[in-house]
């Protein structure tokens, strides 16, 4: 018996993949309040121009790297970030969890003290401590039932108890390991970055095909293969020219590298992975999901357990890009902004919907406004009225998109 689809059936299938399909079902569903990214790049748009207006140093190439540097800390603890918003939690210690990962790689790198440690072995010790710390507040919040924001909230004025307490007698540990300095402030070669941009495009492209090869086998649909090559070369594009803009400063930072490593590991991880199907099924009904047969206590645990391991490692490159940590790491604005960069980036405060990719363009617009206001010489209240602002109105179009979508009936 013949088992091919009917010719009306194929060509159902294939109206429903031609590019004016595809942007039919664009216009519709931003009608229905799903607007994904567009008001984020929109607004980095936006910023761009104004501040090259008021500025001529800030669309330059030494800027923009400089950009890369202040926005990297920040956009790394913002991942982990997103992952505990997506189960519809939150984690108010993440500050101070980096603070104490800082003080960590520092005091494992002390020559002639007894825990003097490669560099590299003190960078993952001090992400491990985050890891923990992260487990067990969310162990608590998981097993006991207690809200994480009481639980982060106790977690963060423990470490900053303990930043206290490790420091109150020093003040200040300095950098002197190489490959801790390494993590923000080495930059590679300009033959190099472009080796990198070369790999990079080849791995999207490869990944890319081997989707809409595997979807095309199973029989299921694979949308059309020029909005999915577009895909390939808009973002192959942008590494080129990520890199061509460095190469005309110093040359690529490698804190780039290790941000866009981390951005990709973990929109792999929630996009393509069964772990990832089960953090967006707890956030969108933990109740379903755990009727369904997921073990939602141990998928709380584990984004806590991220969002820990995420700000170790920001907390490594902060207090590289600084060679050194004190009393005030951790504190500041750094936990707001975190936040901040997550829900401006499109993760909903309730849970279940979101990309990691929009912890990256948030931690951009938070970076862009705080590198803005300071080379055109702003008072800092411009600089919080302004990221207050942004966060309020990305908060404000979530709420009213979930209301327009229930409406909808999505």
């Amino acid at each position: 018996m013949s088992t091919a689809s009917p010719p009306e059936v194929q060509a159902a299938a294939g109206d429903q993949d031609s590019l004016a399909a595809i942007l039919r079902g664009r216009w519709e569903a931003l009608k229905g309040g799903e607007v994904g990214s567009l008001p984020v790049l929109v607004g980095i748009v936006a910023i761009t121009l104004f501040f090259t207006a008021k500025s001529n140093i800030f669309f330059t190439a030494v800027n923009f790297s400089n950009l890369i540097g202040q926005m990297a800390g920040v956009t790394v603890i913002a991942v982990g970030i997103v992952f505990v918003l997506l189960i519809g939690e939150i984690d108010l210690s993440v500050g101070y969890v980096s603070g104490i990962a800082s003080v960590a790689v520092a005091e494992f790198q002390v020559v002639g003290s007894s825990h003097d440690y490669p560099g590299l072995v003190a960078i993952a010790l001090a992400i491990l401590i985050g890891g923990a710390i992260g487990g067990a507040q969310g162990s608590i919040i998981a097993f006991l039932g207690v809200p994480s924001f009481v639980v982060t909230l106790a977690g963060l004025l423990i470490c900053q108890g303990l930043i206290i307490q490790i420091l109150g007698t020093e003040g200040v540990i300095g950098i002197d390991d190489h490959q801790i300095l390494d993590v923000s402030n080495y930059v590679l070669a300009k033959n190099t970055g472009w080796i990198v941009a070369i790999v990079f495009t080849a791995l999207l492209a490869t990944a890319s095909l081997g989707t809409y090869i595997g979807r095309l086998r199973a029989g299921l649909p694979t949308g059309n293969i020029i909005a999915t090559i577009a895909r390939v070369l808009f973002f192959g594009g942008l590494g080129f020219a990520a890199v061509a803009v460095c190469n005309h400063s110093r040359g690529v930072p490698l804190v780039g590298l290790i941000v866009v490593f981390v951005i990709v590991l973990f929109a792999y991880i929630a996009g393509r992975t069964t772990f990832g199907r089960h953090v967006y099924a707890v956030g969108g009904n933990a109740e379903a999901a755990r009727r369904a047969g997921i073990n939602v206590k141990l998928i709380r645990i584990l984004c806590f357990v991220i969002s820990g391991s995420m700000a170790g490692l920001g907390g490594v490159i902060l207090a590289s890009r600084l060679n050194s940590v004190d009393l005030t790491f951790g504190g500041g604005t750094l936990l707001l902004d975190t936040i901040s960069a997550a829900v401006i980036g499109g993760v909903s405060l309730f849970g279940g919907r979101g990309r990691v990719s929009g912890a990256l363009f948030g931690g951009l617009i938070i970076g862009m406004i705080s590198n803005g206001t300071d080379l055109v010489g702003s008072a800092d209240w411009v600089k919080y009225v302004t990221t207050g602002s942004i966060l309020l109105a990305a908060v404000t179009l979530d709420t009213v998109a979930r209301r327009r979508q229930a409406a909808a009936g999505r």
